[in-house]
């Protein structure tokens, strides 16, 4: 289809690295990203040698993304503290940066892109990474994350999008799979930074739905994608939304979406749901 980034993310099901090296073993073109890897799932030293062992044996096609996730995740299913989910980061990120390895270094340093909402997490994206990988975040937050990362640092945010010209029925589709991160507070709490009230997140309205999520058609995506990119955004990763998580429907859309934008083009993605 022409896509040149595919984003993998991470949650309870097929493991992020693993997966990634599956991907870039089938693939010869096709950069493929972890979009995020949870650092509690794994040490930081073995992280770090993931991370050079993927992107030296795949000529430079794998970007790391890395985050500290969600709290029912970390603590309800890895049984593990997150109390400095922060510091944990700032911690993570400099235990990779002393790892030790012995084997051949990648001619060039592999990047590695932050899950970040806050300013806290956006700062450290540009000091201690190489920018930022936002999810759940309308383009107002783009620009205010540019304006955190100064220029320089990659800004990546994800945009959810469901292809249907029946906004009725677009948005109900766009309810259903906005309801699970609406009971994340890491995701909530960003919500109401970006100007959203508590009344919008409780009642899920449509100046919510439309804010998170662009409903319509082919052409709503793709102005979507411009204020994304207008607010600061050097990449923008596409979710596709479909009713039932349609498979069929999700491949026909991302097919419609690469002829739309052009085969080729290198500033736009495409990511699975996480149950794909």
């Amino acid at each position: 289809m022409g896509w040149p980034t595919l984003w993998r993310p991470e949650s309870s099901g097929r493991d992020v690295l693993i997966s990634s090296s599956v991907l870039l073993d089938a693939t010869s073109r096709l950069i493929v990203a972890s979009g995020i890897a949870q650092i509690y799932a794994r040490h930081p030293v073995t992280t770090a040698a993931a991370q050079k062992t993927l992107f030296e044996a795949h000529d430079g096609r794998f970007l790391l993304g890395l985050g500290v996730a969600h709290a029912p995740s970390v603590e309800g299913i890895r049984k593990l503290d997150y109390r400095t989910p922060y510091s944990d980061m700032v911690a993570y990120l400099e235990a990779m940066a002393d790892a030790p390895y012995l084997a051949v270094e990648p001619a060039t340093k592999p990047p590695t892109v932050l899950a970040a909402l806050g300013p806290r997490m956006l700062r450290l994206s540009a000091e201690a990474a190489d920018g930022a990988h936002p999810y759940f975040t309308p383009p107002e937050h783009t620009a205010m994350a540019r304006d955190i990362l100064g220029e320089g640092p990659l800004l990546a945010p994800e945009q959810m999008v469901v292809i249907d010209r029946d906004l009725d029925r677009a948005r109900s589709v766009a309810r259903t799979h906005m309801a699970r991160y609406l009971r994340l507070p890491n995701y909530t709490n960003n919500l109401l930074r970006c100007g959203f009230t508590q009344a919008d997140i409780d009642d899920v309205t449509d100046r919510l739905v439309d804010g998170i999520v662009a409903c319509g058609d082919i052409d709503a995506t793709m102005r979507r994608v411009q204020e994304h990119h207008d607010a600061g955004a050097d990449h923008v990763c596409i979710q596709v939304l479909a009713a039932d998580n349609d498979l069929d429907v999700t491949i026909d859309h991302w097919r419609r979406l690469a002829e739309a934008f052009g085969l080729g083009h290198q500033t736009i993605s495409a990511k699975p749901d996480r149950n794909s």
